[in-house]
Formats: C-alpha cells, structure tokens, sequence
C-alpha cells in the first residue's frame, strides 16, 4: 500500500475535514455565487471548480510537509 501522506495533515483530522469540504465547499461557492446575481449555470461551473481546489491544497501542503521533513526520512 502506498502512503501518501494526507491522513497526517492537519493532526489526522484531514480525512474527515476533506469529506466536508468535497460536499459543501461547492454548495457554498454555488450559493455565494447565485445569491451575487451571476447566473445560474455560470454559478454552478464555478462551484464546480471549486471541488479542484480542495485537492490542490492537500497536494501543496503534503509537498512542503515532506520537503521539511525530508531530513528525518534517512534510511540508515
């Protein structure tokens, strides 16, 4: 099994905070959005776009975890 890394984010507490976030970050954008006066569709392709973030972030915070913790990574 290959460990990449992201359930020691945020204190093992990611897991559960990416779950809630794939489920409302994009309702919430949508809301945001609509109630902005944007139309419908245009509301609903950015909130879309919204799910992608999510995974962007835990890919640049599991990047600089590992980059400062690449010294204590040595096989001896």
């Amino acid at each position: 099994m290959i460990d990449d890394g992201s359930e020691d984010l945020f204190g093992g507490f990611w897991p559960f905070m990416r779950r809630f976030f794939l489920l409302f970050l994009p309702l919430w954008v949508y809301l945001l959005c609509w109630s902005a006066g944007l139309n419908v569709l245009v509301s609903a392709i950015i909130a879309g776009f919204s799910v992608s973030t999510v995974a962007i972030f835990e890919k640049i915070r599991i990047k600089s975890e590992s980059q400062t913790s690449d010294v204590d990574n040595v096989i001896k």
